[in-house]
């Protein structure tokens, strides 16, 4: 297995030991994302690929259509490892332009619809990003205006690629149809025969999860992608037969590895909504019928308590319910399993009939059992023994390296000796003589709404710039459903009124923060309640919150 060909300056690569050692294990494939895809293409042209409300594409189509639109990038000026916004709905069109970006060698950039100006803005520039893939057809928000807007913010951005909706005649503006339509199979082929297939080579440029400020950039190579979503698929016993359906965002890491990624890689159907509607979900997944599933928890009880579906529509399907499983497993007696990973390079899952204290009381194991994990103090970076709690760092074949043009970053983010910090504590547990993680809390100042970890240093930055506002604090208040949400504890200039979360939520749209960084509770305040060593104390902040919510709770039950 050789080193990168074409190094990308700014991209951190595994080091000539690391590339041997792996290469005399055997672990990586010689094949690029979409090579090793289309081979599956060849054998089996007619089975279902990608379905949406829209239709099927079949893998033979999906290939087709793909290799004309790798092809039509090129040909409208892009160039193998330029980098490409991605901001599509969950569709066939997402999957087909992924495929057709990782056919041409364009590296797409995995951000996420809800971003705005903030993060795409930084994003483009960062990453030196030349098109941007929209939808027009979202009624909540005006993509095209946006996206003009960004090519203002980051000059780059020379192309804007619609891959649902019209285009409507803009500037710059290119429908991915009208592409697909402008050039044939047999030029596409021809160009995209250019390109260089280098499997050590960047796949995507994936995004942090966001718990230092805006997203950092994670490189993610052809071989270790296609490892480690081979290795989830292996895990889970995925195969041609797997109809799989997420409402997550598909180009979150997640996603791409252990739902809809894994079943793509092993031949099988994604299931997928651009319009993710409660009414919208049900109907498709009683037409599709996936056997694995990722839904959020607070949407799977509303689909559940609105009756658009019962509980037997759902227990042919594997459930992935990261954080939730004994609710996940109460709710829809389907078989369960738990899910910790990074974007970083580690994946733990628990296994299909898992016994209870395994699914509940860990989030599994590691998926590769060539990652190394280690629970170290915080502090003092030492290692410490199983059962205690620390830091989990960890190090493996699809381990990240070094965040991209990050050299500051870099030096924080890794140990000495080369592992992942992960910010979050944890501990190693044994049951029945297996070797299991638990989740144990988080070293690093978030907040996880249901997944979606939101840097709480970043929201006060930006809510301090308010006129209203003369100090505020962000923490974690306890939720049913989404385990946590965001609670901002404000003192009020002087003369003034703290802003309602209404007002809160206007200003930070104002900003171009994603909305579901807002705070979803503010309590005003004089002061903070202050450590022993004069600092404020955010411990104090979420336990008095905390008890505010009991309260309310018990006065709420008192009057029912």
């Amino acid at each position: 297995m050789p080193s990168v060909r074409t190094p990308i300056p700014g991209v951190v690569y595994p080091s000539a030991a690391d590339t041997a050692r792996y290469d005399a294990l055997g672990l990586f494939d010689t094949l690029t994302m979409p090579e090793a895809w289309e081979q599956l293409a060849a054998r089996h042209p007619d089975r279902p690929s990608v379905t949406d409300p829209d239709g099927t594409w079949t893998l033979g189509e999906l290939d087709v259509l793909s290799t004309r639109l790798g092809g039509a990038l090129l040909a409208l000026g892009l160039r193998p490892l330029d980098r490409a916004i991605f901001q599509i709905s969950n569709s066939r069109e997402l999957v087909l332009s992924l495929l057709a970006c990782l056919k041409a060698g364009v590296i797409p950039v995995c951000t996420l619809t809800a971003h705005r100006a903030l993060e795409i803005g930084y994003l483009a520039r960062h990453s030196g990003a030349r098109a941007h893939f929209i939808c027009t057809d979202e009624a909540r928000f005006d993509f095209a205006a946006f996206a003009q807007d960004m090519q203002q913010a980051a000059p780059g951005l020379e192309h804007v690629i619609v891959a649902r909706g019209p285009a409507n005649d803009r500037p710059g503006f290119r429908e991915l149809k009208g592409l697909i339509d402008g050039i044939d199979l047999a030029a596409a082929r021809d160009l995209l025969a250019e390109v260089e297939r280098d499997p050590a080579q960047v796949a995507v440029f994936q995004l942090s999860g966001g718990t230092s400020g805006i997203p950092k950039i994670i490189p993610r190579f052809h071989n270790e992608y296609l490892w480690q979503i081979r290795t989830a698929g292996a895990f889970q016993n995925l195969s041609h037969e797997t109809i799989s359906f997420s409402a997550a965002p598909m180009m979150h890491n997640a996603p791409i590895v252990c739902y809809w990624g894994s079943t793509f890689w092993a031949g099988g159907e994604v299931v997928c909504t651009p319009a993710p509607t409660p009414e919208g979900m049900a109907a498709l997944i009683r037409a599709r019928r996936p056997n694995l599933m990722a839904v959020p928890a607070p949407l799977m009880y509303r689909l559940l308590a609105d009756d658009l579906l019962a509980a037997e529509d759902l227990r042919q399907a594997v459930q992935i319910a990261p954080g939730f499983p004994r609710l996940m497993a109460e709710k829809t007696g389907a078989p369960i399993v738990n899910l910790y990973g990074m974007t970083e390079g580690i994946i733990c899952y628990t296994a299909v009939g898992a016994p209870l204290d395994v699914l509940c009381d860990t989030v599994g194991r590691p998926i590769d059992p060539h990652t190394d994990i280690r629970i170290q103090d915080p502090e003092s970076g030492e290692p410490l023994p199983e059962g205690e709690v620390g830091e989990m760092v960890f190090r493996g074949p699809s381990s990240t390296r070094g965040y991209y043009d990050a050299e500051d970053r870099n030096r924080e983010a890794f140990t000495a000796d080369g592992y992942v910090r992960s910010g979050d504590l944890m501990s190693i547990r044994r049951i029945d003589g297996v070797a299991y993680v638990t989740f144990d809390g988080r070293v690093k100042d978030v907040v996880n709404r249901g997944g979606e970890k939101i840097n709480c240093s970043e929201v006060e930055r930006a809510l301090m710039d308010h006129p209203a506002i003369a100090s505020v604090l962000c923490v974690p208040m306890p939720d049913p459903i989404y385990s946590e949400r965001m609670c901002a504890f404000v003192i009020p200039a002087p003369g003034a009124t703290a802003p309602d979360i209404r007002e809160a939520g206007a200003f930070l749209e104002s900003l171009g923060m994603a909305k579901f960084k807002w705070p979803e509770r503010i309590e005003t305040v004089t002061e903070f309640p202050m450590t022993g060593s004069g600092k404020p104390s955010k411990p104090l902040l979420c336990d008095r919150i905390a008890a505010i919510l009991r309260e309310e709770r018990a006065s709420a039950a008192a009057s029912a």
